[in-house]
């Protein structure tokens, strides 16, 4: 190994962030929501139905593209994400310009879905064995490109949806966005196995924490504390998601602005919530991962339960922007999880099985949220349950802290090859 020439680990891990700002457009949906009722017959909730159906697939995505990308490495299945992604907004323009709603159903929910989840699960992936030195900030880092996405296309989007309408920019984005994942994709390689940073050794209390053992696909899904992150994951998911779906038509409707200024506000919760995602994960490198989640549900009990009272313009983007904060803070501190207490070898495999909780959270929350709006002509009794969600969701990180405890006290049993200790989780 020491005389094979190995990538630069940082050009991987900025081509990492690059392709999720391309693929981090789920976000930024409820920029079209509008747009695309104009003309047509569709209600709010059929088209938000595109974004819940995206988000089921990305989940879709990031399973079936872990475990391809754990036989067959990144390169090649991100290669086929950013194809697959490209292809999806061009169906997609072709039913817009055609109003067949199930035809946009089909290309960004379908296979922009598919698309998204694998490219994302293969740089996730792919980060986590380059750095295990600073798994959380970095795994942070390349995820907060992610949330960044819907700063980049939201205003732009807005003002080109004006000029040129929906299906252009629809083609605009397959294109563009199709080529640059691609291209991306050719930065991606595996490490050689056992690879470490030269010099480093694992010091600090999280890195001592974590699992010494590369545990299977399979073992993980047998363990509980597998379905403790999942759940975690999934109910940070169903907070967060239930705004982001409808944040500018709930923009406009707590602080009676228009269109355009909501975009902006669109673009504010996309600032918090890439910075939540390599916040939170640094954070997490410090007071741990189960420490940090409790203090992304804490403050969330906070802010679902003041939000509805919020009409001023700047009370309200910045509440809805911790929200989004914490949301993105879920994204980036669960990888650097999961590898911690599996290992990183599978963790593409694994980690894509726990993204199938943001698909499944993510199917009843958008359209609840537009459901109530058009029964009740508000959002804030969704508002309020969610944050009665938050409250139960403080038990989580408090089991997964015990869980902690036992994969350090652990550890050194672990590195001689005896972790049957932990082996029913």
């Amino acid at each position: 190994m020491s005389g094979q020439r190995l990538p630069n680990r940082w050009l991987i891990a900025a081509a990492g962030v690059i392709m999720n700002v391309c693929v981090g457009t789920t976000y930024a949906w409820s920029v079209f929501t509008k747009p695309l009722r104009e003309g047509n017959t569709w209600t709010q909730t059929e088209v938000t139905l595109t974004f819940t159906i995206a988000v089921a697939f990305v989940g879709l995505g990031s399973l079936l593209g872990g475990i391809w990308q754990d036989r067959k490495g990144p390169r090649l299945v991100s290669t086929a994400a950013g194809l697959c992604y490209g292809f999806g907004f061009l169906i997609a323009a072709y039913s817009a310009s055609h109003h067949v709603l199930p035809g946009i159903y089909l290309g960004y929910g379908f296979f922009c879905g598919l698309g998204i989840g694998a490219a994302h699960i293969c740089s996730i992936a792919t980060i986590t064995k380059w750095f295990p030195d600073r798994r959380g900030m970095m795994t942070g880092a390349n995820v907060m490109g992610f949330g960044a996405g819907a700063l980049v296309l939201s205003p732009i989007a807005a003002r080109t949806i004006i000029h040129v309408g929906v299906p252009a920019t629809f083609i605009g984005c397959g294109i563009v966005y199709g080529i640059v994942v691609t291209l991306m994709a050719q930065f991606y390689i595996c490490p050689p196995e056992g690879w470490r940073p030269e010099g480093w050794q694992p010091t600090g209390a999280v890195a001592k924490a974590a699992s010494a053992v590369d545990h299977s696909v399979s073992a993980a899904l047998r363990t509980w504390r597998f379905w403790l992150l999942w759940a975690m994951l999934s109910l940070n998911t169903s907070a967060g998601i239930m705004i982001l779906s409808q944040a500018s038509p709930l923009a406009q409707q707590q602080t009676a602005i228009n269109a355009v200024r909501a975009s902006a506000i669109v673009a504010t919760l996309s600032i918090f919530n890439a910075t939540g995602r390599i916040f939170w994960a640094w954070v997490s490198d410090f007071i741990g991962r189960a420490q940090t989640l409790f203090c992304l549900f804490a403050l969330q009990v906070f802010l679902f339960f003041a939000l509805p009272s919020l009409h001023g313009v700047v009370t309200f983007a910045i509440a809805a922007g911790l929200i989004a904060m914490c949301y993105g803070g879920g994204f980036g501190v669960m990888p650097a999880f999961t590898a911690d207490f599996f290992g990183s070898k599978y963790v593409g495999g694994i980690y894509g099985w726990i993204l199938v909780g943001w698909g499944i959270a993510a199917i009843p929350s958008p359209l609840l949220m537009a459901h109530f709006r058009e029964v009740t002509g508000n959002y804030d009794f969704m508002i309020y349950v969610i944050g009665v969600v938050m409250v139960i969701s403080l038990a989580f990180p408090i089991l997964a802290r015990r869980i902690v405890a036992r994969i350090s006290a652990a550890s050194a049993i672990e590195i001689e090859g005896s972790p049957a200790g932990l082996s029913a989780g």
